[in-house]
């Protein structure tokens, strides 16, 4: 019983070491922008395996780019395909997250998630795509933590810079150059909307090779989000 208790309380310590760490991290980006997110490092791994990071010609594509240098279209656009009430709610969306839960009981090969702004990006910075409730229950953490920590709009220009936007392309910056050859503040409603519609699955709609798994008609919500713009 002895061990067990030493052992229990080792765990627990660095549980709270591992919550700490996670925290002065993203308190330090109200002033600092994030260089790098887990989803990027193992993007980067899974193209370039073990290579050196700038002494050589396989990189991922990312470009940093100031809040206020993002087309509104964008910003607009994204609220309405990923999460509409992202300005309203503290991070999560209760029904989105009871729907989800009970999608899952009835398949819990294929787990979803139902997640907002802030939990995608509590994904994309700390941890893995593996899909199990462990993780969903980190990310539950690290969501709560940004939401504390950030202003809403820092949350979301944090989440511009660092999302996936197809195969080795990270954040709005790489993303509107890519696709259309153009700074992120001159994207038109048109191009801001499809860009938006990558999101759910970025490798796919950049490259059809990776569209076996996808389930996304592009079409289809494109027209629903230019429907909602233009309302």
């Amino acid at each position: 019983m002895k061990y067990l208790r030493y052992f229990l309380t080792v765990f627990f310590l660095a549980f709270l070491a591992l919550q700490a760490f996670f925290f002065l991290q993203i308190l330090s980006w109200r002033w600092i922008n994030p260089d790098s997110t887990a989803f990027a490092r193992a993007e980067r791994y899974r193209l370039c395996g073990w290579s050196i990071p700038y002494l050589d010609k396989c990189e991922i594509q990312h470009e940093w780019v100031d809040f206020k240098k993002i087309s509104p279209y964008l910003k607009r656009a994204i609220t309405i395909s990923e999460d509409s009430d992202f300005y309203r709610h503290a991070g999560f969306e209760p029904q989105a997250m009871k729907d989800a839960w009970d999608r899952n009981q009835k398949n819990n090969k294929h787990l979803r998630g139902g997640s907002t702004i802030t939990q995608q990006l509590a994904k994309n910075l700390f941890l893995s795509s593996e899909k199990s409730y462990a993780r969903k229950g980190q990310e539950f953490l690290i969501t709560v933590m940004l939401e504390v920590a950030l202003p809403k709009e820092r949350i979301f220009e944090i989440y511009l810079n660092s999302v996936e936007w197809g195969e080795g392309i990270f954040g709005v910056g790489a993303a509107s150059q890519h696709y259309f050859a153009l700074k992120p503040s001159q994207l038109s409603m048109e191009e801001a909307v499809s860009l938006a519609t990558a999101l759910p699955a970025p490798k796919c709609y950049d490259k059809v090779k990776y569209c076996s798994k996808a389930r996304v008609n592009f079409s289809a919500r494109i027209d629903f989000i230019l429907e909602r713009m233009n309302k």
